[in-house]
């Protein structure tokens, strides 16, 4: 590998030892009173397990309706391969059924292990995500962009598919084979632009090429080298490859193409020892090894005092999740059930995120090539995750996994993780039952933050809390606090006649004090579940 030895930015010059030590990380300090979200359902498991035969025969159903000559699909529940299921033949002439070991190539699904290995790097102060990409692939300097106020291209415009570059499929599936002098050469002739970098998001297979070609010049190892030896062999993925050539002719998931009422074996892609593209697309494993893999992803949910023991700290994998960059909104979402939940989405790091009208937080990606069609997903607030892989031309399963998940919840009555309630939560609100409804030497409590009482004047105060009291009649009793985070939350008086909701936030001080508050009259019929 050649070293930089001087990187220019804005600000001035610095050497790469100056880079590290910026990106270098002392061991943090942390409260160790912090709570994290927890399952409250002890049997939930067990519900899971029930809905099995269901999702069985919604994955065949739609392997046979969808021409899939084979199909092998998971379920993962709180980092564990639970369900594991196939279908059909990843060899149609000899016969060979497909097993969960199966080897079939994943396309796309390739990328969050390239973007996985680009934030390793940057955490091994080896690598900024907002340095220009130059200073990595010193053939982009002189590119050509199309307008002359262009930022240059960053590693994180590339994580994002924000580079400028134009959606690239199907032509970047064909270049898997070339070298990484034919990619150099590509750049030399000058890459034609959609957009200036970092204001839209295109899909760009060429993007995630030049991340395998940053990859393989920073750690002066092949990418595929540097993802084996620090993602996949420390996970357990020992079998998985690059390239059709070493993957065993029986574990090897064939790829066909539907065409004229019959299936076609199409020529499969080779991988390029010497390339940079197979980054984007050239990955092949099984539903037993993608499974460790998407236990790694749900390890990183919810934040936690345990210890860290992944390939990539659990905090670099809840930065891939992040939704960095905004792709779409549907309103008029239809789930495969027919409901209409409207979804925004976005693009992580070499990850779909998507959130829909109920809140649920979808991470993914999908993958297609010719001869192969897949997809995973995950729903971190709930524990879960499927994937599942066809050996058939483009042959999605996103659909049949929206389904599998949406099933699952409904059908097992699932629900995300609650948040317990925090100490000083529960003390502030402890704090203000105490002077509700009189507010009584309020101002000398020592509980409220210096705005409290500019921001709401003692007799506005006392005047809406008497009303909403002697509206509710007697207190019954006080329900437990419903925290949305560690320093703010709300908690329901209940009155004979009405409920009263009472909603507070806590200020960034040491011990936290409360500086907003709001009271509400709840109708008894709307009043939260308790």
């Amino acid at each position: 590998m050649r070293r930089i030895a001087i990187v220019f930015i804005v600000s001035g010059l610095y050497s790469c030892d100056q880079q590290k030590s910026v990106n270098s990380e002392t061991p943090a300090l942390y409260d160790s009173s912090y709570k994290t979200a927890v399952f409250t359902d002890t049997s939930r498991l067990e519900k899971i397990k029930a809905v099995f035969p269901v999702i069985d025969s919604l994955y065949k159903s739609y392997a046979a309706e969808n021409h899939f000559p084979g199909i092998a699909f998971g379920v993962v529940v709180d980092g564990k391969l639970v369900y594991r299921g196939n279908y059909g033949y990843t060899d149609i002439a000899n016969k060979i059924p497909v097993i969960s070991s199966s080897l079939f190539r994943i396309a796309s699904m390739s990328k969050s292990f390239t973007a996985m290995a680009i934030v390793k790097l940057r955490d091994e102060g080896k690598l900024n995500l907002d340095d220009p990409a130059y200073l990595y692939i010193p053939e982009l300097r002189n590119v050509q962009y199309p307008t002359a106020d262009a930022p240059p291209i960053t590693i994180r415009h590339l994580l994002t598919h924000g580079a400028g570059f134009p959606e690239d499929n199907p032509w970047g599936d064909r270049q898997l084979a070339d070298s990484d002098k034919d990619l150099m050469e590509f750049i030399g002739k000058q890459i034609s632009f959609s957009n200036p970098p970092g204001i839209a998001y295109e899909y760009s297979n060429l993007g995630f090429a030049l991340l395998g070609k940053i990859i393989t010049n920073v750690s002066g190892k092949r990418y595929q080298d540097y993802i084996k030896e620090n993602i996949w062999l420390p996970l357990g993925m020992t079998t998985s490859e690059w390239e059709f050539g070493n993957v065993a002719p029986e574990k090897l998931a064939h790829g066909y193409r539907w065409l004229n009422d019959q299936w076609n074996e199409e020529t499969p892609l080779h991988d390029a020892p010497d390339g940079s593209w197979g980054a984007m697309g050239s990955m092949i494993t099984s539903i037993d090894e993608f499974a460790n893999y998407m236990a790694l992803h749900l390890s990183a949910w919810p934040p936690s005092n345990a210890e860290d023991k992944g390939p990539v700290k659990r905090s670099s994998i809840r930065e891939m999740h992040h939704p960095w960059r905004f792709n779409g909104m549907n309103p008029n979402y239809k789930y495969p059930d027919g409901r209409v939940c409207g979804i925004a989405s976005a693009y992580c790091y070499g990850l779909g995120w998507s959130r829909d009208c109920d809140g649920r937080i979808s991470i993914g990606h999908s993958g297609g090539l010719p001869g192969y069609g897949s997809q995973w997903r995950i729903l971190p607030d709930y524990g879960i995750g499927v994937m599942a892989f066809s050996n058939r031309t483009y042959g999605g399963t996103g659909y049949v996994n929206t389904r599998v998940l949406d099933t699952l919840i409904k059908a097992a009555g699932l629900q995300p993780r609650q948040l317990p309630a925090s100490a000083i939560l529960e003390q502030r609100k402890s704090d203000l039952v105490k002077l509700l409804p009189a507010w009584n030497n309020a101002e000398a409590s020592g509980i409220f933050a210096e705005n409290f009482f500019p921001d709401y004047p003692i007799d506005t105060l006392k005047k809406y809390a008497r009303e909403l009291y002697v509206k509710a009649g007697k207190i019954i009793s006080v329900k437990e606090m419903k925290p949305e985070n560690q320093l703010r939350g709300a908690f329901i008086i209940e009155g004979v006649n009405i409920n009263i909701e009472i909603y507070f936030t806590l200020s960034p001080e040491n011990p936290p004090l409360i500086q907003e508050y709001r009271i509400k009259e709840i109708p008894k019929e709307k009043a939260f579940a308790q």
